[in-house]
């Protein structure tokens, strides 16, 4: 009886000193079969800015979950197509997404004011409006039939205008053109007289350069660089006017949020903030060296649109935003919201950072 009580005591005291070795993560995950999730992406895989965006994403989860929450990424094409990121997570084929709201426009024609709106915010007005004015809220509302909740998930800052291969002195110089442009931006370029296109990141440089299209605008230098697209056409030409910032998403299946822990939900929702913060940063830095880079050592004929040319287009989104809230009430509500918000940060910028930017 001794000897059996010195065994099972032993025991105990092995047992407790394998826990108190072991990792806090290793004691988590073997008391509870680890989460495995899917992410799928509309970007090449570990593509510069946005193709690595969701891959740290997942690197803070799982280290911060101490493997509780596994998340694996997939690039555009691997799972799903590019553009078929939303339908995956609102059907649970997988639990999450990064892309950009603007390509689910023919499902929900309000989304795209949720990545980017020709004249509209900054990157900083679009985080400011998202999170401290009500847009997030409205961007949640609008997804919910679709069991999906939307979480900002970078911006890409200011973008370009675009490659061409003919320079645009007027407005009739658009006509005819055929474009890569998503979102309201191809909406108002239609009503120019262009042809907008969709294509997907990964066929837009062949595609220019063999002239099945005759401009294109990606997102802007750093990535501009990495696809070569300097390669295939003559002129860069800046504003964005289509893009004054462009809002990344993460989607996440509802019902696969609600299902973790609570600490585990609040670690998704934290860090796809820091993410969303962290790209901006990244690409703030990226572009402006990239450009430097276009310009300085390949020549790239950078030309800004003339005056005119953006006060027709500015006036063509005044319209086209006017008539689509008229047959929409729940674009007309986030529309309301949007401009309100720009305007009264516009009044605010013209004494703050724009005093500052014009005494240099």
């Amino acid at each position: 009886m001794v000897r059996r009580c010195r065994q099972w005591l032993l025991g105990v005291l092995c047992l407790c000193a394998v826990a108190a070795c072991s990792e806090p993560g290793e004691q988590a995950v073997s008391s509870a079969q680890a989460i495995e999730w899917k992410l799928v992406t509309s970007w090449p895989k570990g593509f510069p800015g946005m193709g690595v965006a969701p891959e740290r994403f997942a690197d803070i989860v799982n280290r911060l979950s101490q493997g509780r929450l596994m998340i694996r990424v997939y690039g555009a094409g691997e799972l799903v197509p590019s553009f078929d990121v939303f339908n995956a997570v609102a059907k649970g084929t997988v639990q999450m997404g990064h892309s950009a709201a603007f390509y689910w426009q023919d499902k929900i024609p309000a989304a795209p004011f949720f990545t980017s709106v020709p004249f509209g915010m900054t990157a900083q007005e679009m985080n400011a409006w998202l999170h401290y004015g009500g847009g997030l809220g409205l961007w949640q509302a609008l997804y919910e039939p679709y069991g999906v909740i939307p979480m900002a998930g970078g911006n890409t800052g200011a973008q370009m205008g675009g490659w061409f291969n003919k320079e645009i002195r007027t407005i009739d110089d658009l006509k005819g053109l055929k474009m890569r442009l998503p979102g309201y931006g191809a909406d108002v370029f239609k009503r120019a007289g262009g042809i907008p296109v969709s294509l997907s990141g990964g066929e837009l440089f062949t595609a220019l350069e063999t002239g099945t299209i005759d401009a294109a605008e990606w997102v802007g230098p750093y990535n501009d660089l990495a696809f070569g697209l300097h390669n295939a056409a003559k002129y860069y030409y800046y504003p964005g006017w289509q893009e004054p910032s462009t809002t990344l998403e993460f989607l996440v299946n509802q019902q696969a949020l609600q299902s973790l822990p609570d600490d585990l939900q609040q670690l998704v929702v934290t860090a796809a903030r820091a993410v969303n913060q962290d790209l901006l940063d990244e690409y703030t830095v990226k572009n402006m060296q990239a450009l430097d880079v276009l310009v300085r050592e390949h020549h790239v004929a950078l030309r800004r649109f003339p005056a005119p040319v953006l006060a027709e287009l500015k006036q063509l989104t005044r319209e086209l935003l006017i008539e689509k809230s008229k047959s929409d009430p729940a674009l007309a509500q986030i529309y309301a919201s949007y401009q309100q918000f720009l305007t009264d940060t516009r009044l605010y910028n013209r004494v703050s950072n724009g005093g500052n930017v014009n005494a240099d």
